[in-house]
């Protein structure tokens, strides 16, 4: 079972993470931290306690966000330690995304925190500690997908977004930013997963980071020996892997 601790200077906030954390069968024991500060104090005396000690800690579920010393300046002081816990970004801003996996967060939660998407990061911290839950997991339902629509969270809430709004998707680290005419999402899925889900609907792939919609494309570009595609207002430029196929594509799809 984990040892958690909970970082956040909202009080509030930190409140309600622990009460969820405490309600989880896989949790052992979860304490609060008011910052960042008092946070690494804490997680160094769990690591002079050792992994078996009574003080220390597998899993910190940390605010970003928070005065002085903030959440991603604290993760990044933890790679520099030879065993440090294991980090779960709980955040209301979806913005530090790449970076929180850039630092190998384990997993990354916005707020208002659900006790079903919470339930699912602490999931994948046990099972990167390899640790057993002890007594029944919370049940999250399973639905089939809906091949018309994708899951989004925004602000704890989940949305369904049509898969024909989506102009074109950008990869973030383990995640991908998919792009409407009326805003943007992050969803934890690789941009080669929706290459393969997404291909007998119209979508390519132009680049190593971009995967855009045929029927969105507005104009397609060539300057000076490069290709670039014209989506809106944004131009995307095509890598030259990919330059051909597209040309094709796009021409069969004028020609009917």
């Amino acid at each position: 079972m984990l040892r958690a601790l909970a970082v956040d200077d909202e009080r509030p906030s930190l409140e309600e993470l622990l009460y969820l954390l405490n309600a989880d069968p896989r949790i052992r024991s979860a304490e609060g931290a008011g910052d960042a500060t008092e946070a690494l104090r804490r997680i160094n005396r769990a690591l002079e306690s050792g992994p078996d000690g009574p003080d220390a800690i597998d899993v910190v579920f940390l605010d970003i966000q928070m005065p002085g010393l903030d959440g991603l300046d604290l993760a990044r002081l933890l790679t520099g330690f030879a065993s440090p816990p294991l980090v779960v970004f709980v955040t209301a801003h979806e913005d530090f995304a790449v970076q929180a996996f850039d630092l190998k967060a384990v997993d990354y939660v916005l707020k208002p925190v659900r006790k079903e998407r919470l339930a699912e990061a602490v999931r994948r911290a046990a099972a990167q500690r390899g640790t057993t839950p002890q007594g029944p997991a919370p049940r999250i339902p399973v639905h089939e997908p809906d091949p018309d629509h994708i899951a989004v969270e925004l602000g704890g809430v989940t949305r369904f977004v049509a898969v024909d709004d989506i102009t074109h998707v950008e990869a973030q680290g383990d995640y991908a930013r998919l792009h409407t005419d009326r805003g943007s999402h992050l969803v934890r899925i690789p941009l080669s997963t929706l290459e393969e889900r997404w291909r007998s609907r119209g979508f390519v792939r132009i680049h190593r980071r971009h995967l855009v919609a045929l029927r969105h494309i507005g104009e397609l570009r060539l300057d000076a020996g490069t290709v670039s595609v014209l989506i809106g207002a944004e131009e995307l430029q095509v890598s030259r892997r990919h330059a051909r196929e597209l040309r094709d594509l796009l021409m069969r799809r004028t020609t009917g």
